[in-house]
């Protein structure tokens, strides 16, 4: 089920991030990626706090991209880690590059 869910959500032109309120490195994602400009529908954040399946997610995530942290973000089909991941790509340059190349922004 947690498998359906996520890959439901991911796809190859948008940004994912399976964020919990609360976390100081789901905001520091969602603050990084709030200074793009995305086309509609391009950038999704998903509260897993609430979910009753929130720890079969995090099995999930922990299995997929050998983190089960949040947040895990997935730019096109592939999760480029966590907050810390996403401010290192974004002050080398490489995540506007990345960005891009799925056609996410306007």
């Amino acid at each position: 089920m947690a498998q359906q869910f996520v890959q439901a959500k991911i796809r190859e032109d948008r940004v994912v991030l399976f964020i919990k309120p609360a976390c100081p490195y789901c905001e520091m994602a969602q603050d990084i990626l709030s200074k793009y400009k995305f086309k509609p529908g391009h950038l999704e954040c998903v509260d897993i706090s609430g979910r009753s399946d929130m720890d079969d997610l995090q099995d999930y995530f922990l299995r997929v991209t050998g983190a089960r942290t949040v947040p895990r973000v997935f730019v096109g089909k592939e999760c480029v880690g966590g907050g810390s991941d996403v401010s290192a790509l974004n002050s080398s340059g490489q995540l506007k590059g990345m960005l891009q190349s799925i056609g996410a922004l306007q």
